[in-house]
């Protein structure tokens, strides 16, 4: 699961079409494509390191409670 987590990370924020897997070699498009594509890119990422970041909080707090 957590393999498959950190791929779609990669796919959504672009670099996983340079990483090969299962000696996959897929040619990469010579243009990034701009648009609306990107934008949910971009909001897909801010959107997991806000997971990332709220789990973290919510971790150190539940171990601060329970160390009480």
């Amino acid at each position: 699961m957590a393999s498959f987590a950190l791929d779609l990370v990669l796919w959504l924020i672009g670099i996983r079409g340079h990483i090969p897997r299962f000696d996959d070699f897929r040619p990469v498009p010579a243009a990034p494509s701009a648009g609306a594509g990107h934008l949910v890119r971009v909001l897909a990422v801010m959107a997991a390191v806000f997971a990332a970041l709220s789990l973290a909080v919510w971790g150190t707090v539940w171990i601060a409670i329970h160390l009480l």
